[in-house]
């Protein structure tokens, strides 16, 4: 017969202990986390104590301006956000067994590529997965990777490649980008143009954060440009367009969204590159093992056929 403390045994932590003290670890402010995950602040408390009892240690250093974590609670932090994340990856694969295609599917989208392909995913997932609950998230590429690491977002739509441990690309197609200029610009209306062109263009480009504004960046460097060409920035594609019909330089759009940008003014001309013209190509991303592999891979292959009408190329599974 063993006796003494070490022997004696504790109560099991819960899940809803657990999620308190993560949300209490990731914010350190009681408030916070209480919101983040839908909690009364008294019963996180209440949660975060009754772990504390039930694990023998103290978690947290709790002063009347602030809420650190103890020794003990850096390193348990870790372990209950990977029992968590585990948990997690159990109800969406005794999901993903039950019925695929159903359920929620988090879809974080970047906002270049939103408003010219959800109209075609939107149709798809209406026909095809009527009992899918698709829930769309517009955010930029870094913070939508973040998502993803994060559970937040189940799959990603967006330009490629990202390069990020963890990450499985699927991609869909590949697009062009077209010069758009104001009324009278020498380049306005002409096919064939070299690259070399954007050397001397006053080029407008999106904010710092978007993808495709480094991509445009890219393409410059590629034409042989060295000095940086932006000198007004806009925070969405729409605004940009305006700015060129205004006369304050040109810009570059990828195909997709040239029917909707440029016909919001009649103060616009675009021209296209010569072969091989600067191009993106537009993915699913998904995190590596994910329980619903299979559905993305399926819903990547239904999304290449659907993309077919759009001035793409749409790729194969391979690509």
């Amino acid at each position: 017969m063993t006796v003494g403390n070490a022997g004696a045994r504790r109560r099991q932590p819960s899940l809803a202990q657990l999620r308190a003290f993560a949300a209490v670890a990731e914010h350190l402010h009681f408030r916070d986390a209480a919101a983040s995950i839908g909690m009364s602040q008294p019963a996180l408390s209440g949660s975060v104590s009754a772990l504390e009892e039930a694990l023998g240690v103290t978690l947290l250093e709790r002063t009347t301006r602030k809420v650190l974590l103890s020794p003990a609670g850096e390193r348990l932090a870790v372990r209950a956000k990977a029992v968590l994340d585990e948990v997690g990856a159990l109800l969406e694969e005794a999901e993903a067994v039950r019925a695929p295609f159903t359920g929620a599917l988090r879809l974080g989208v970047i906002p270049t590529v939103a408003p010219y392909l959800l109209p075609t995913v939107l149709h798809l997932v209406h026909d095809r997965y009527p009992h899918l609950d698709l829930q769309v998230h517009e955010e930029q590429t870094a913070t939508l990777v973040d998502g993803l690491h994060s559970g937040r977002l189940d799959l990603l739509l967006l330009a490629v490649p990202l390069g990020v441990p963890g990450v499985v690309e699927l991609p869909l197609y590949d697009e062009d980008f077209v010069l758009v200029t104001p009324p009278g610009h020498r380049l306005g209306g002409r096919e064939g143009i070299p690259r070399e062109a954007l050397k001397e263009l006053t080029l407008l480009l999106l904010d710092e954060g978007h993808c495709l504004r480094d991509q445009a960046l890219d393409i410059c460097r590629e034409a042989g440009r060295q000095d940086a060409p932006v000198t007004t920035t806009a925070a969405g594609l729409s605004t940009l367009v305006q700015l060129v019909a205004g006369g304050l330089g040109c810009t570059l759009l990828p195909r997709t969204a040239l029917t909707l940008e440029a016909g919001r003014s009649s103060r616009l001309l675009t021209a296209s590159f010569a072969d091989p013209a600067p191009s993106r190509r537009v993915a699913l991303a998904m995190r590596t093992g994910a329980a619903r592999s299979a559905e993305y891979a399926q819903l990547a292959t239904a999304l290449r056929e659907a993309l077919r009408p759009l001035p793409v190329r749409v790729l194969s599974g391979e690509a």
